[in-house]
This record gives structure tokens, sequence and C-alpha cells, in this order.
């Protein structure tokens, strides 16, 4: 379940994502990362999960990342940068698993994603987006190995949890938290978000705040 933030951690999370956040960089390749510096924080999840709007819901900016109904309009590694540009950074990641484009495109995207999971020194955890009407499927376990593998840290969120009943959620985060014990590099506690009505969007803040504090 997701675990209790004191008040401080809260508002230190409303003040860190309350400043100017803004795009920094774009990678189609891993050869095109930017150089690393800071903390870098990034979102994974199958596409149209909803990673887009919920960066855009921690930030309070409609409209930070692209947004899309259409699966796989994420096609890069999206960089953005909070005031204090040293100090961390968000990744939006392309989705994976189905997306409308040829194949060979989508088979791309997810090599590179693969690929920047394993190989990015400065990434301290992965956020791993879940849509709470329908749990983990193969494509997320396929990302869940690859973290395990290596040893990044990585935090389920589940996603869209206003489109779902109240007992539904609870069941789905057990479900979630009972598949996540048998992964090594897994965080224990499961975040349950949507980004439509604002809930959870202060305990994710304030789980990066904490994040911040352990690597600081």
């Amino acid at each position: 379940m997701t675990a209790a933030i004191d008040a401080d951690v809260i508002e230190q999370g409303r003040k860190l994502f309350a400043g100017d956040w803004q795009f920094f960089w774009a990678s189609p390749s891993i050869e095109t990362l930017p150089p690393m510096a800071g903390i870098e924080v990034a979102f994974a999840g199958r596409s149209n999960v909803g990673k887009s709007s919920l960066i855009n819901a921690l930030t309070g900016r409609n409209n930070l990342a692209r947004t899309s109904h259409t699966p796989g309009r994420t096609q890069e590694l999206i960089f953005f940068e909070g005031p204090d540009r040293t100090r961390l950074r968000l990744v939006d990641m392309p989705g994976y698993g189905y997306a409308s484009a040829p194949k060979s495109k989508v088979a791309s995207w997810t090599e590179l994603i693969h690929k920047f999971l394993a190989g990015r020194a400065s990434l301290a955890r992965v956020y791993v987006l879940i849509d709470a009407r329908h749990g983990f499927k193969d494509a997320d376990l396929d990302v869940l190995k690859t973290l395990d593998k290596s040893a990044v840290s990585y935090q389920a969120v589940l996603t869209k949890t206003d489109q779902v009943k109240p007992a539904e959620l609870r069941a789905q985060i057990t479900a979630t938290t009972a598949a996540l014990a048998k992964h090594p590099a897994a965080f224990p506690d499961v975040l349950a978000t949507s980004s439509r009505s604002g809930a959870g969007m202060p305990e994710l803040r304030g789980a990066m705040v904490r994040l911040l504090r352990e690597r600081g």
C-alpha cells in the first residue's frame, strides 16, 4: 500500500514542483542523450498509460509534456528540468507495447527504452506506470526484468484511478504489491494516482523529495 508521507515532505514536494519546469532535451537514440547531471527520474509504461498527463499534473503545467489519445506519439526520450537545473530531471519515455506506428519503429523505441534503463548512471529511479483498470501486462514484466538486471530502483504508479471503483482499486493495489514482491529492485510501496483529479500527486512529489534526500 501507499506509504504515509509526513506534512513536511508533502510541502517540500509542493515547492519542488511549484517552480518553472521546462522542456530541456529530446533524444531519439542513446548516442544523443544529454550529459549526465544531478538526479534523473524516468516515467515508463505502456502506450497511452498516461505518462505525459502525469508529468503535466506533477508540474502543474497543462502542456509541458505532449499528450495524445493516439498510442505511440512520444517517440523520443524527453527531458524536463526545474528551476534548479542541476538537481532533478524528469524523463518522459516512449510507450512500449501497442502503438499506432510501423512495427520496425516500435521495435526501435523499445530498444531505446531498454538501453536507457540499463545504462544511465544518473538514473535514480524509474516510475513504472500501470493502468489501474488493467494491471500488469507482459510488456510491463519485460521492463521489470531489465530494471532488476540493471539494479535500477523502480516504483509502480497506478494511473487513471478515477476510472475504477474503490474496491477494485484496493484489489489492484494488493495484486500489484504482491507481484512486485518477486522483483528485487522494486520499491515496495505502490502509489495510486489520477492526473485528472490530482489524487496521489502530493505523495508522488513527496517520494521524489525523499529520493533527493537519500541521494543528496
